[in-house]
């Protein structure tokens, strides 16, 4: 079970992009502690999607999760975790684990149980599979939309900022700009309500793309200004900011 002071401290660190510092406050817990061993894989896996680097260190964290003695709804979330790591590494090109992620995802689906809490995420996780790698929107959105629902049911704001992005993102490709505009202010909404800085600036230049100038050029200062205060991280907006240093970075 979790520790609420903690639970904050780990939070204060992860929304600011220090996710070996968050995950180095649960190392002397994760190797008897199941709820630590897998919130510490969460913060490693997440590092991976956001810097594109420390696939060993967030791999290690996985293998000594999975080597405790999970319950089924343990074993769903590292699965979940596997999965999301298969997928980014294929998304950022660092190595093809498509079909990895994919079996990992279904082996969460098969574990987790239907009123799990955990269903929103994986839901969310299967929904970027199905766009990003599948090139299937209709299927995207259908679990977009089943994430969504959970996530603001039970409150999560911060899964709630990811679904309403996504969710918006399809509304754009639809060529919906009033509701492409509509999701990507909530989720920028949620992201400063909550605190995630270092997921601002993503959301800032989601939103500067369905907003006019001038308003447009200053969520892209935004985005820069805090682009620049955590070093460049995430790793892949360098693409959609070529003025930061007159060259862009594959996404």
């Amino acid at each position: 079970m979790g520790n609420a002071p903690l639970e904050s401290a780990v939070w204060r660190l992860r929304s600011r992009g220090c996710w070996e510092d968050a995950a180095a406050l649960l190392d002397p817990l994760a190797p008897r502690d199941t709820w630590a061993a897998l919130l510490r894989a969460e913060l490693l896996v997440e590092r991976c999607m956001f810097t594109a680097g420390g696939w060993g260190r967030a791999e290690e964290a996985l293998r000594s999760a999975e080597s405790l003695s999970l319950d089924d709804e343990e074993r769903g979330a590292a699965a979940c975790e596997r999965g999301y790591l298969a997928y980014a590494a294929t998304l950022l090109r660092v190595r093809d684990r498509a079909d990895e992620a994919r079996a990992a995802l279904g082996r969460a689906a098969a574990l987790l149980a239907p009123d799990s809490p955990g269903r929103a995420l994986l839901d969310l996780r299967r929904g970027l599979m199905a766009e990003h790698l599948g090139g299937n929107p209709q299927a995207a959105r259908a679990a977009y939309g089943r994430a969504h629902e959970e996530a603001t049911g039970r409150g999560d704001a911060l899964l709630a900022s990811y679904t309403w992005r996504h969710l918006a993102g399809l509304a754009l490709r639809d060529g919906d700009l009033v509701e492409a505009r509509h999701g990507f202010a909530e989720s920028l909404r949620l992201r400063e309500e909550t605190g995630f800085l270092v997921g601002i600036a993503p959301a800032l230049i989601a939103l500067a793309e369905v907003e006019p100038e001038p308003a447009a050029g200053r969520l892209r200062a935004e985005a820069a200004r805090l682009f620049h205060l955590l070093d460049g991280v995430p790793h892949w907006l360098a693409a959609h900011l070529p003025a930061l240093d007159g060259r862009g970075a594959d996404q």
